[in-house]
This record gives structure tokens, sequence and C-alpha cells, in this order.
């Protein structure tokens, strides 16, 4: 069966270019304002995105990202509201693919069975879950294949060839490479370095690989998508959305336009890339 994100790379890999992947927390600042910007990414030229699951110790997540969720939380996000955002997406964009990422804490207190009938059911297309290593499967990973969902990994600058054949075992929809070692929006991505990484992954997967940690211009983005399937970018409009809010951390007229204008140069810095190529 063809998913939306097998769909849409194949489409991308047509045109010639990578895809733009953005990334945002689910309620970030509230569901309403949340939903408003989710909706704008494709009109901005996502071409997959990914939605957070808020959780209160989000370990491989920045200062910035962490505070998403937490503004999310205290607006009463939950997984369950999480997956209405992606119905609500749905209602009008059944095309664009749909990536939940987050930890796997929520997901069990929800139960597996039930979360992964809810999210097929609501429209999400993969997950990525940054603490279930590939020794655990059993636990997730092989139910959501099972259930229709892809399931994609993250490889490292440490992951070597040995360990790589393991994450890539069940990985499907796309590898997601994580271009520094540490936390997210804590450095810039080398895309010399990226270059290289992608390189030795395809030389093990058929998957396209995307990019993200460390891209948050469109300098960047466009560096990134010349040597990479897809230039992942998060903190960059996590931040802008903040730098957007009151005092009180409240939307304000400004918030939904303010990620999607730096979407937008984002996306063009991704295009770009291939016009540079050409």
């Amino acid at each position: 069966m063809t998913t939306r994100i097998d769909a849409r790379f194949a489409a991308l890999k047509k045109e010639g270019r990578s895809a733009f992947v953005t990334f945002l927390m689910a309620g970030d600042p509230d569901p309403a304002t949340s939903l408003s910007i989710i909706k704008a990414m494709p009109r901005c030229g996502a071409d997959v995105i990914e939605i957070g699951m808020p959780f209160t110790d989000p370990m491989a997540d920045g200062p910035s990202i962490q505070a998403a969720g937490l503004r999310a939380l205290k607006a009463g996000m939950t997984l369950k509201k999480t997956l209405e955002l992606v119905r609500a997406f749905r209602e009008d964009d059944n095309t664009t693919p749909l990536v939940l990422m987050g930890y796997y804490n929520p997901i069990y207190i929800y139960g597996v069975e039930k979360f992964l009938a809810d999210a097929k059911f609501a429209g999400v297309d993969g997950l990525i879950i940054v603490d279930l290593p590939a020794e655990e499967d059993a636990e997730l990973c092989v139910p959501a294949l099972k259930a229709g969902l892809s399931f994609i990994r993250l490889a490292t600058p440490t992951t070597d060839d040995r360990r790589l054949s393991a994450v890539l075992a069940n990985t499907s929809g796309f590898v997601y490479y994580v271009s520094i070692t540490g936390i997210t929006g804590a450095a810039a991505a080398d895309s010399g370095v990226v270059g290289e990484a992608v390189a030795r992954i395809k030389r093990h997967t058929d998957l396209p690989v995307c990019v993200g940690f460390g891209i948050r211009t469109p300098d960047a983005a466009r560096a990134i998508a010349a040597c990479a399937d897809g230039a992942v970018v998060g903190t960059a409009l996590v931040d802008a959305l903040r730098a957007s809010l009151d005092a009180e951390g409240r939307a304000t007229a400004k918030t939904v336009n303010a990620v999607a204008d730096l979407a937008a140069s984002l996306a063009h810095g991704v295009r770009d890339a291939k016009q540079a190529a050409e």
C-alpha cells in the first residue's frame, strides 16, 4: 500500500527536489492558534508536517521546544486533543503527510492499540518516537507497521554501520538523520559533513533521508536540501512563534503570520537547491 509519505517523496523525486519538513508543537500556544498555523504550512511550501506531542519530560528537545510543549500543556493540550487537531487538519487537506513526533510515555498511558487505531482514523501517517530504540520494536514499532503507520527512525552522527542496520530494520517512510550530537536547536548543521553521512546511510537503504537539527535559515535549508532528500526545521519556527506572543505567552494578531512567513522563506531555500543544481 502506498502511503501519503511514499506518494509525496515519489512526487518530489519526479520534480527533482528535496522535501521541506516543518515541525510544530501541537497546541502551542493554544489549540485554535496551533491548528491555524499547521493548516497554513502546506500553503507556505511544507511538503511534510511533523507535529509534536506535548510531554512533561522531553529529554531530546532543547529549551525552545521544551517551552513550546509546556505552553501547550498549560493550554490544556493532551494526546487525545492532538489527534483531534489532526482530524481537523484532514477536513481540508487529505494529501499532506502528517507525522507525530514525541515520546512513548503518553502513548503507553493512552493504550498502544487504541492509540494506533485512533491515530490511523484521525489521518496520521507516521510516528517518530525518540525514546524507543530498535530493541523495543515489539512495543510500538511492529504494531504501528501492522496498523498501516510508518515508523520513522532517527540516525545520528554516532550511529555506526553495525548499529545502522538495526536502526533501519523496521524503518519506513523516511530516515530522520540528526545532523548534530545533542539536543534540538543547539548548533548549526555542517552541510559537508551531513552530505557524507547521508551518502553512508543511503548505502544501507532505499528510503529517503531527511536531515534535521541545526537548520534555521533559508541558506542553511538550501545547503542541506542539496545533499539530502529533505530538510527538517523545527526550533526556528517555534522561536518565531514564541517571539510573536504577548507578555503572558498568549497568541497575538501576528502569531500565525510570523510562523507562516518564516516557513515560506525556508521553503524557498529548499526549492532554490534544485535550481542551483540545474
